[in-house]
């Protein structure tokens, strides 16, 4: 068991070292050339940010591995040898939610400060804002604990008289007690010996509730819309693909109406910054910034499409090749997402909505993974998690390109700015909370008798006000049914292409 321990240990720092790099790598690659040398303090939290997410996912499979380094054991006390979970998994969350709620927020206002100030200035505006959030968290964090930070457990009161031993010892599930009385079995024991054992949660598990609360709510949103969007965008990206190369006449048009449509955003963008700095800063000049940004990502992916259709250059057969072999990719990956979105979807029907289940499924998929090879059943565990975030990624990216109250923040190879960064850094933290949570929930089988089964299921799903929402499967049903929404979304109108626009005004 020790040496099983010291393996674990060497493997946790080992994945930790990786990811930290590839992050890095992510970062170098996704940021905007107008980032290069500078905003170095969003840089680290990206990278921190991105870190503690992948993290706090593996940390799941690595507590199913950290319970079965002592399930062998042949002494008491041998799991108190293995790694500390709980105290692991709530020093994790708990700066996730720092990260959330205040260093992200600090790092956003000073990275979109007004640039004509000096870093002091900017730097005190930032705090401003951020202190008041502080403050505010706090009063409603102690409120909240101080009057339903409670956990309410349901329990079921047995006794029993005593008796003398008899000669002979007789149990079967007729007789499961000594003597005549069937008392001392819970299962048959009357509805009158259920109590309720209230007792006070930790303030650090109360902090982790609530964080995932506000995640679930986003996750149940994003991550329905996305399960469905991640793989039919893909697949429906090809059946939309370039069929040909166009001639160079119809190039010339193209590129011809996308510059004009580019000067008219260059106007609309000026007339908005000429409102920003007059200090107009209202409803309607919000409503024409989304417009803008929505317009231009259309215009980026519109000169991407045209420039698809046309290759240029010495190599303009080879970049073509690439561009077919691309859309091929997309739908290999595409078809393969669909199978894990449909296991996905009914995994959580199977095994949450319907009581009591009707088949663990995944969860034996995974132990007989285990069974072929130790790690195996282990990744494909994380694979599904990971897939749920970006699920989520996807989600938000699909309805934050049609609605105007969720704003957009593409992530784009080699032109992502920094507020876009950690934006969806944030996002993938408040929601990487839920994805454990949801996980810890789904595959409970498999990840029976953890450190996170002990927080997420027991505790979470007991605790005063909220647990309704898990005892009902709000989040859950949520998750279906907008999952099965988009699913109906993209088999009437994925297929078709987008118009062109017309000429783009600021409405007035």
């Amino acid at each position: 068991m020790g040496d099983f321990n010291l393996a674990l240990v060497i493997v946790a720092i080992v994945v930790c070292v990786i990811v930290f790099l590839f992050n890095v790598y992510l970062l170098v690659n996704y940021q905007h050339p107008d980032d290069a040398n500078q905003a170095y303090f969003p840089k680290f939290v990206v990278v921190l940010g991105l870190s503690v997410a992948a993290i706090s996912i593996l940390m799941l499979p690595a507590d199913v591995a950290n319970r079965q380094a002592c399930r062998h054991a042949i002494y008491n006390g041998a799991c108190n040898l293995t790694l500390p979970m709980k105290d692991l998994w709530l020093a994790i969350y708990i700066l996730d939610a720092v990260l959330v709620f205040f260093v992200i927020p600090f790092a956003m206002f000073y990275y979109e400060g007004d640039q004509d100030k000096t870093v002091g200035k900017r730097i005190k505006s930032a705090l401003i804002w951020v202190v008041t959030t502080a403050i505010v968290c706090a009063l409603v964090l102690g409120i909240l604990y101080g009057l339903i930070g409670e956990v309410d457990f349901t329990v079921r009161h047995l006794s029993s008289t005593t008796t003398g031993f008899p000669n002979s010892w007789q149990f079967s599930s007729a007789q499961p007690c000594i003597g005549s009385t069937r008392q001392c079995s819970a299962y048959s024991a009357n509805a009158a010996s259920e109590k309720t054992w209230t007792m006070r949660t930790t303030f650090p598990e109360y902090v982790v509730a609530l964080a995932t609360i506000v995640g679930s709510v986003l996750f149940s949103i994003f991550g329905g819309v996305g399960i469905a969007s991640l793989p039919l965008g893909l697949i429906f990206s090809f059946i939309r693909r370039p069929k040909a190369v166009i001639t160079r006449s119809q190039y010339i048009k193209e590129a011809t109406e996308l510059a004009k449509k580019a000067k008219e955003l260059k106007k609309a963008a000026d007339a908005l910054h000429q409102e920003e700095r007059s200090g107009s800063k209202g409803r309607k000049w919000r409503k024409n910034v989304k417009a803008v940004e929505k317009e231009l990502l259309q215009l980026e992916e519109d000169v991407n499409l045209l420039e698809e259709m046309y290759p240029q250059g010495e190599k303009a057969e080879t970049s073509w090749a690439l561009t077919v072999l691309g859309y091929l990719a997309k739908l290999v990956l595409g078809i393969l997402g669909l199978i894990v979105s449909i296991a996905w979807i009914a995994h959580i029907i199977i095994y949450l909505l319907i009581d009591p289940p009707l088949s663990a499924f995944l969860n034996e998929v995974f132990i007989k993974l285990d069974d072929v090879w130790g790690l195996l059943g282990t990744a494909a565990f994380a694979f599904f998690c990971f897939y749920l975030l970006l699920a989520v990624i996807a989600g938000a990216m699909m309805l934050g390109l049609r609605l105007v109250f969720i704003t957009i923040h593409p992530m784009k190879w080699g032109a992502t700015l920094m507020n876009s960064f950690l934006f969806n850094v944030a996002l993938i933290l408040l929601c990487s909370i839920s994805v454990i949570q949801f996980c810890s929930t789904a595959f409970a089988y498999y990840a029976q008798a953890t450190a996170a089964q002990e927080i997420f299921g027991h505790t979470l799903q007991s605790l005063r006000g909220i647990k309704y929402l898990y005892k009902y499967n709000v989040f859950q049903i949520a998750f279906i049914i907008l999952a099965g929404l988009t699913f109906v979304y993209y088999a009437a109108f994925g297929w078709r292409r987008r118009k062109p626009s017309g000429r783009f005004q600021l409405s007035s």
